[in-house]
């Protein structure tokens, strides 16, 4: 019931990979890369495999296996393997749903007009090394930046319309916190004093008597000094 196997950097025996057999029969994707595969003559049925990695092998030759084996392949990445000519190559017609073909580090790449070349040879691939013809990326990256895309355009909407929303909330606190704070501040006030009032009664009771009743005689604190200073200044000048 395996669908994806990943046996990457396991060591070969002979050109293959003990154990892989027919009994894979579910599997989907295959990965051995870096796997000193030489050969894929070894290569069980795996009629249900779409995506094959090969990458950073010493495979040469011996091609038409896969279109034997894995008749359903859409992608196959050979890069870093010892491909070096297009006959080679050209044993992949026969994989009719092959869509991308990846060369990549193979000696075949320095070949003139190897991308043209191939895409030639091979007119049912889309994507050669993970870019088509016209150069534009695979599917996946494309799909990357799709998502990236929308959501930039997402946040792009937001920012438009986040502002005037943030102003009316915050300014619906602002009233609401307005009024509350004015309250708090009376409740704070009223007991800062009280406690004051308290604390003023123990440590001093003498002074603080003095200074109610001299507030109660002039109402006021602040304008009660100034009548105070008055009419010691209006004696002062009597006197004078």
């Amino acid at each position: 019931k395996v669908t994806e196997l990943v046996l990457d950097n396991c060591r070969s025996s002979n050109g293959e990979i003990e154990g892989l057999n027919d009994s894979f029969k579910e599997l989907e994707f295959l990965s051995m890369a870096n796997v000193e595969l030489t050969s894929l003559a070894k290569l069980p049925t795996l009629s249900k495999l779409r995506k094959l990695e090969l990458s950073d092998n010493v495979i040469s030759g011996g091609l038409e296996v896969l279109a034997e084996r894995c008749p359903n392949l859409t992608y196959l990445n050979l890069s870093g393997n010892k491909i070096k000519d297009l006959g080679t190559v050209e044993a992949l017609q026969n994989l009719k749903n092959l869509k991308s073909l990846d060369l990549f580090n193979c000696e075949i790449t320095n070949l003139e007009d190897y991308r043209d070349s191939i895409f030639e040879l091979l007119q049912q691939i889309t994507y050669l090394d993970g870019f088509d013809q016209e150069d534009n990326e695979a599917p996946d990256s494309e799909d990357d930046d799709d998502e990236d895309g929308d959501e930039d355009d997402d946040d792009e909407g937001e920012d438009e319309a986040g502002p005037p929303g943030e102003y009316e909330e915050e300014d619906d606190e602002d009233d609401g916190g307005s009024e509350l704070g004015e309250g708090e501040e009376e409740e704070e006030v009223g007991l800062s004093y009280l406690m004051k009032e308290e604390i003023q009664d123990e440590d001093d009771d003498d002074d603080y008597v003095e200074e109610g009743g001299d507030e109660e005689e002039e109402a006021e604190g602040v304008r009660g000094e100034k009548r105070k200073r008055d009419p010691e200044d209006e004696g002062e000048e009597e006197e004078d």
